[in-house]
């Protein structure tokens, strides 16, 4: 990610997931935080973030 509209993408599409409650993406080291009161599916994340143009790294 290189601006705060490519944060802004991510966190939309990663609130988009059912169960989401809270995301906070940090531009300086790529690193989402996501907040859930549910066990989230890894597939949904990883569609989402690469719904926004990026790929999951680790988890």
């Amino acid at each position: 990610m290189s601006c705060e509209h490519c944060v802004n993408r991510v966190r939309g599409e990663l609130l988009a997931v059912s169960g989401v409650s809270a995301v906070e993406v940090s531009l300086e080291t790529g690193a989402v935080t996501i907040e859930s009161g549910e066990a989230l599916q890894l597939s949904a994340v990883r569609d989402a973030v690469v719904e926004a143009g990026y790929e999951l790294v680790g988890v």
